[in-house]
């Protein structure tokens, strides 16, 4: 069986937060409501869990975050 990935976005101190909600919603398709309570997870938690499922889109939604200078890692879910 595929195992589900995780798309994580850690805390950095370099963007603003108003660009990580921006990106959230250009890239992952949030609204405003959930790009800024993702945004806020990362802010005051370190980490965000942006989006879980197959790998080899977890890996593109890694890959297009970290184009637009998120610091964006896959985890592996081992609860599946």
């Amino acid at each position: 069986m595929a195992g589900v990935w995780r798309v994580v976005v850690l805390n950095d101190p370099v963007n603003l937060m108003s660009y990580v909600v921006l990106v959230f919603k250009k890239v992952l398709g949030f609204d405003e409501t959930t790009a800024r309570r993702k945004m806020l997870e990362v802010h005051e938690q370190g980490r965000s869990v942006v989006w879980s499922g197959l790998r080899e889109k977890a890996e593109a939604y890694a890959f297009t975050l970290q184009q637009w200078h998120l610091t964006t890692i896959l985890e592996a879910d081992e609860t599946d």
